[in-house]
């Protein structure tokens, strides 16, 4: 039998069998002649928080664009409420109630938060005018239930990739009579209040009727929030099972396709040396930053962490050189160094991942040379023009040392996983040789054999003699890779932590300033 069909009758609870509101029948999809979907057979029923799950490349990403018409089938149909339906594109798949939050943001930085909310479902008066004050009133009404402080009529620009994200969420819930509403990796830069948060909106949703799609690397979440969970492979439908039955080690086989699934943090390094090789003194950015005061040491990786809004990222783009100092200075090696731009930190050997790998990493429509190459393209000219055979080489060699996927390195970075998006972002940085390199939420979006992978590789990367800073919502991950960590909150360093104290209770007690507080 197969697991579509197992999924049919199996029940979300007792005495209860909910009625299919969407059936993917064979579904298949090609691009450039590879086979990412392959004959994906699936019925998702009204009412359910339905999970899916995979590795990177999976076809999670591709089966719910094609649900919400963003892509077409190779192969295939899908039924909604028993008939079929042809969903040639977006405003489609709106109209018959099918709302997306994508993991990608697609939000227009120049429009103000309540225009995007609004964009494509915009209120008018008689007269044809926008309604602006409705609009604002709603949007502010929507950002509330989600608690997040957000002002509607701040430029999408000046938000924060979690922000950002709340944007986006509100955008899919202001889509009246959504019957199904697909969520796309909804909760890589929230804090767990946040998630909480976002959690009981799906809930409510669900008791109204509503069917929820969650798409997620964080398994513990699916096995919390979801009636039931499917598992991608290769493109494949591997199984379908209740949630309540079924642990996250299991997830994680069926994912990977191993009984074998190895721990997923290396172990720590011991032997970090004593050379501080970054200092920040008393670091002030007016507004943001107040008396940041830290230390990096070679082969370490130190991490910083605290709630959304502590000024992590924005310490990280300091010194970077993308924020002005109003106060302090910057340190490298024991000497002050200018970093009033980025290129004056690449020269000082400093690499920088953006937490918003979408708008200020890889460029999409570049492939991966193009990509790899971009920071670092003048060692690659010769008399005048690029040496592409070099180019191409130096590409080959990132390819093999980090496992990258692809069907091509001629492939545009739109096509590959946001897996191996990442690691060809990685991959841009090392080619510029760095000896301090700050990792901003580097696992976003990606998943369990993707994280084990990156965990590895900036280990190596600590234990060759490059200096690591990782910034990371997520405890676990700062608990796992990291020697020690300054923890933030509202703008200020509040402690810094080392062996043991690196833990849950001690992360969060400095980063809310409240005993016992839970995330």
């Amino acid at each position: 039998m197969s697991p579509a069909a197992t999924a049919t009758k199996t029940k979300t609870s007792p005495g209860t069998q909910r009625e299919v509101i969407l059936s993917i029948l064979g579904i298949s999809k090609l691009f450039s002649g590879v086979k990412v979907l392959d004959e994906v057979n699936l019925d998702i029923r009204r009412g359910e928080i339905m999970g899916l799950i995979g590795e990177n490349g999976a076809g999670k990403s591709t089966l719910i664009k094609i649900i919400s018409g963003i892509y077409q089938p190779s192969r295939g149909k899908l039924a909604l409420e028993g008939k079929e339906v042809s969903i040639p594109d977006y405003i489609t798949a709106k109209s018959l109630g099918i709302a997306l939050v994508p993991q990608e943001f697609n939000l227009i930085n120049t429009l103000t938060v309540f225009e995007n909310i609004f964009l494509g479902n915009e209120i008018r008066k008689k007269s044809g005018l926008l309604d602006k004050q409705q609009m604002r009133e709603l949007s502010i009404k929507q950002l509330e239930q989600l608690k997040m402080p957000v002002k509607v009529n701040q430029l999408v620009n000046d938000l924060s990739v979690a922000e950002k994200q709340m944007v986006e969420i509100s955008k899919a819930l202001m889509l009246h009579d959504a019957r199904i509403l697909i969520m796309d990796e909804p909760t890589t830069t929230l804090t767990s209040r946040e998630i909480k948060t976002l959690f009981s909106i799906m809930k409510d949703l669900k008791s109204q009727g509503a069917t929820i799609i969650f798409v997620s690397h964080k398994l513990n979440e699916v096995k919390e929030i979801c009636d039931r969970v499917t598992v991608l492979r290769d493109g494949r439908l591997i199984s379908v099972d209740n949630a309540d039955s079924v642990k996250e080690e299991d997830m994680a086989r069926k994912m990977v396709g191993r009984p074998d699934f190895l721990q997923i943090f290396p172990p720590k390094l011991s032997n970090v040396s004593d050379n501080v090789v970054l200092e920040a003194e008393n670091i002030t950015v007016t507004g943001i930053l107040s008396d940041v005061s830290f230390s990096l040491r070679k082969g370490e990786i130190l991490g910083f962490s605290g709630l959304v809004g502590a000024g992590r990222t924005e310490l990280a783009e300091t010194v970077m050189g993308l924020r002005p100092l109003s106060g302090g200075a910057i340190k490298i090696g024991g000497k002050l160094v200018p970093t009033k731009e980025a290129a004056d930190a690449v020269r000082q050997k400093i690499a920088y991942l953006s937490e918003d790998r979408q708008g200020k990493g890889v460029v999409q429509g570049f492939n991966l040379p193009q990509n790899i190459t971009l920071i670092s393209l003048k060692n690659y000219i010769k008399q005048g023009f690029i040496n592409k055979a070099a180019e191409l080489s130096k590409t080959y060699e990132y390819v093999k040392s980090f496992r990258i996927s692809a069907a091509s390195p001629y492939m545009h970075l739109r096509y590959l996983s946001g897996g191996n998006q990442q690691k060809v972002y990685l991959s841009r940085w090392l080619d510029t040789k760095p000896e301090i390199l700050i990792l901003d939420e580097p696992t976003r979006g990606i998943d369990v054999s993707a994280k084990q992978e990156i965990y590895e590789f900036i280990n190596q990367l600590a234990a060759s003699g490059i200096s690591c800073i990782v910034i990371s919502s997520e405890m676990e991950e700062i608990i796992g890779l990291c020697t020690r960590v300054y923890v933030m909150r509202e703008g200020r360093i509040t402690e810094c932590l080392e062996g043991n104290h690196i833990n849950n209770e001690e992360i969060m007690f400095h980063a809310t300033g409240i005993k016992g507080s839970k995330l």
